[in-house]
């Protein structure tokens, strides 16, 4: 089985991320390094059965490549995407350094219509013998998801949850280890079972079944007033609630949460996510704070 897994959360601002530009607000000047969140996505990063250490990205966001200077990121195994909005997918041209560093292409894992954002998009990665100068381009294998259908990675399974931001279907994803047949593990390494549910305003009655049992949930929590296409401060806590996780990380944050704040108030074992969080079995060895 699978172990070392850390959950990182390479972003967890909102799509224009925190300071905001020309914002000179109590947030956006904060010197709390909690409080300064580029835009959101994560990785899955852990050791497979073969002793190789594997990194699945979740989503690209435009901010990619300090997240993974950051991160100190030197392979990308796979990419999944939630969905196709600007915030989550304009940073997919700089995976063509983890090309180089593995001599290997990278599959990417996507529903037809976000798949079909990125194909029309990066168009001189897909249809790299159209370029007029054979410049220096990632090299992407493209993979549709078909929602319920899991995709089993290295040992890890991503399974798909059908979620809604405002109207429009995304994905979020349940991540659990697989053991030697391919099946789920009875017993799962922390920080697993987890589900990576960003961009939410509703969740469907189908998925609340896939959401339960999990050690880990991250999701996404937008602002203290209510939006069309995110969950409030008081919808995510609430959610979060219902679905009991052990632990609980909020992402997707505007300037209008300041951590220092917001997050000794939130309830027992929910936490703001911050940028650059590794979330290991380290954080369930202790009674949550």
């Amino acid at each position: 089985m699978i172990r070392d897994v850390e959950i990182i959360l390479l972003g967890t601002g909102t799509s224009a991320g925190v300071p905001v530009i020309g914002c000179d607000c109590d947030v956006c000047t904060s010197d709390d390094p909690r409080d300064h969140r580029l835009r959101c996505s994560a990785c899955v990063r852990f050791t497979d059965r073969q002793g190789q250490q594997r990194v699945i990205l979740i989503d690209t966001s435009p901010d990619l490549r300090e997240q993974a200077l950051r991160a100190r990121l030197k392979r990308c195994d796979g990419i999944v995407y939630t969905h196709n909005h600007v915030d989550h997918t304009f940073g997919l041209d700089e995976v063509r350094r983890f090309n180089v560093l593995m001599n290997a292409s990278i599959d990417v894992w996507a529903d037809e219509h976000t798949m079909q954002s990125l194909l029309r998009i990066y168009t001189h990665i897909f249809q790299r013998d159209k370029n007029v100068n054979d410049s220096f381009v990632a090299t992407l294998i493209p993979r549709l998801i078909r929602p319920p259908d899991p995709i089993d990675l290295f040992g890890l399974r991503f399974t798909p949850l059908q979620l809604l931001h405002g109207k429009l279907p995304v994905l979020g994803f349940r991540l659990e280890a697989l053991d030697g047949a391919g099946r789920i593990a009875e017993t799962q390494p922390a920080p697993l079972p987890a589900a990576y549910c960003t961009d939410v305003s509703a969740i469907p009655p189908e998925t609340w079944p896939q959401l339960t049992g999990l050690t880990t949930l991250i999701l996404d929590m937008l602002r203290p007033r209510r939006h069309a296409t995110h969950f409030s401060v008081d919808e995510a806590v609430g959610a979060a609630g219902e679905i009991g996780a052990r632990r609980t990380w909020f992402i997707h944050m505007t300037h209008n949460i300041r951590h220092a704040e917001l997050d000794p108030r939130l309830p027992e074992a929910m936490h703001l996510g911050h940028d650059g969080l590794a979330i290991t079995a380290a954080h369930f060895t202790s009674p949550p704070s």
